[in-house]
């Protein structure tokens, strides 16, 4: 509510100025907007604001409403970071959570064996399967305020695209779920000029053909590349390099031969064959259809680093730098594995990832691949948590170069705590859907005093 029958009276007052307005103030109106956008990004400081201040903000946000409806303003998709550091960065993220407040029950990957996040603690938190809390609570995958909230974060952090985990084409176990979330995110993607790419799990064809889903395993995964092709490569935002479409496995571990990926790389169109990359030391089950491989968290951290770099300074294979915060896997805790990943890379309060960011070969890399954006499950999370804050996005800004700071990445997070106050008002999300857009225009300052206004005055 509003805060006073007085405030109340006046913000009505605006509404009247608003819808008697006529065109040639309008116009002016949109003219205004227009040179503001042509100054150079914002940087957000800390600031009090007067009421009347922010009831400006209120008032010229109705009337920009109005001039969206009747076409006088048109937005235009994308997000343009500048970046001091021309090295592409890439975050692997997983898709694959759900929760009762969107989804009407809590995912497999918040509870694992034996976590209730019904039940909370002395803070407040659900109970989950990780070691490590976010930021904004245990959430859904196929939420939009979340999409909106991650990849907002991303852009200001100087990524450039996501690098999604994908568990084939068929309803099997949560692969079904997993593949319905990861189209989810897509609009968003290309709204904001985020690129994208699929790293496949070649088990999944193995578990259908044991299932009769389908003749065999290289049925199952003809049918799985059949579906990324029509499905993601269609993108304008799919990931490419040299030309071609980039896409990864995560292994193989199933589909071992040469003669095997031929048959599965048979289904696609000449055209459209990728780079194909495979996980350390597995090229050679693949053969030429292998364009490189990409090294993952490993128990010898930078040793491994090493002997990855060294195999292929020298050779013409796409290289893929690695970057991690750590590694403490729940997977034992949790009862779901029997101590295979008991081990661990100390975060050593970003210390590691700062170390494997700024690692000396980086330079050789072709990309960088994040491990990862939000695996709880094995403590590999960067996005914003309550025992890290913006500790990892502030490190990653600094070294893609962006000129943003925390306080940018607070307005992200207060656009989603906003957004799930207000989820019942539509009036407050149409304003909430201007500010995603100022953000988006990198006019982090307007975005900021329009939150400011609404949690003010409501």
């Amino acid at each position: 509510m509003l805060r006073s029958s007085s405030t109340f009276i006046f913000f009505i007052f605006l509404f009247i100025i608003f819808f008697y307005s006529c065109e040639k103030e309008d116009i002016t109106l949109i003219e205004r907007q227009q040179i503001e956008e042509q100054s150079e990004a914002e940087v957000v400081q800390d600031t009090t604001y007067t009421d009347a201040e922010l009831l400006k903000v209120l008032e010229e946000e109705i009337e920009f409403l109005e001039l969206e409806k009747e076409g006088y303003i048109v937005d235009i998709s994308g997000m343009d970071v500048v970046k001091e550091n021309p090295k592409k960065v890439y975050v692997h993220y997983l898709p694959w959570f759900q929760n009762k407040d969107f989804d009407g029950y809590w995912g497999q990957h918040w509870t694992m064996s034996n976590q209730d996040p019904e039940i909370k603690d002395e803070n407040g938190n659900s109970q989950i399967a990780s070691y490590y809390y976010p930021l904004i609570g245990p959430y859904s995958s196929s939420d939009p305020d979340l999409h909106e909230y991650h990849f907002l974060m991303m852009k200001l952090s100087g990524v450039d695209g996501v690098i999604f985990d994908w568990y084939g084409s068929r309803d099997v176990h949560d692969y079904g779920l997993i593949k319905k979330s990861t189209e989810t995110f897509i609009n968003t993607l290309e709204d904001l000029g985020l690129e994208f790419s699929i790293m496949y799990e070649d088990r999944v064809a193995a578990q259908a053909a044991e299932q009769s889903l389908t003749t065999d395993i290289i049925e199952a995964a003809q049918e799985d590349f059949t579906y990324i092709n029509d499905t993601y490569f269609s993108s304008p935002k799919y990931m490419q390099y040299n030309g071609k479409n980039m896409l990864f496995v995560f292994g193989p571990h199933h589909i071992t031969t040469e003669t095997q990926w031929n048959q599965v790389f048979d289904v696609l169109p000449t055209e459209n064959r990728p780079n194909f990359l495979t996980l350390w030391a597995a090229s050679d089950r693949v053969g030429v259809n292998a364009s490189g491989e990409f090294l993952w968290v490993d128990k010898d951290h930078l040793l491994a680093h090493q002997n990855y770099y060294d195999t292929y300074q020298a050779s013409n294979a796409i290289t893929v730098g690695s970057s991690y915060p750590g590694f403490r896997s729940f997977y034992t805790e949790g009862g779901w594995s029997d101590g295979s990943n008991d081990w661990a890379i100390d975060l050593n309060s970003g210390h590691t990832f700062a170390e494997t960011l700024n690692y000396t070969h980086h330079e050789l890399s072709d990309f960088i691949q994040i491990i990862t954006w939000n695996d709880f499950g094995e403590g590999t999370m960067i996005e914003p948590t309550q025992e890290f804050g913006f500790t990892y996005l502030q490190l990653l800004q600094q070294y893609t170069g962006v000129s943003f700071s925390p306080n940018d990445l607070q307005v992200a997070l207060d656009l989603y705590h906003i957004r799930k106050k207000y989820k019942q008002n539509a009036f407050v999300q149409k304003i909430l859907n201007r500010s995603y857009k100022y953000i988006k225009k990198l006019r982090l300052k307007r975005a900021h005093k329009i939150l400011k206004a609404i949690k003010r005055f409501y």
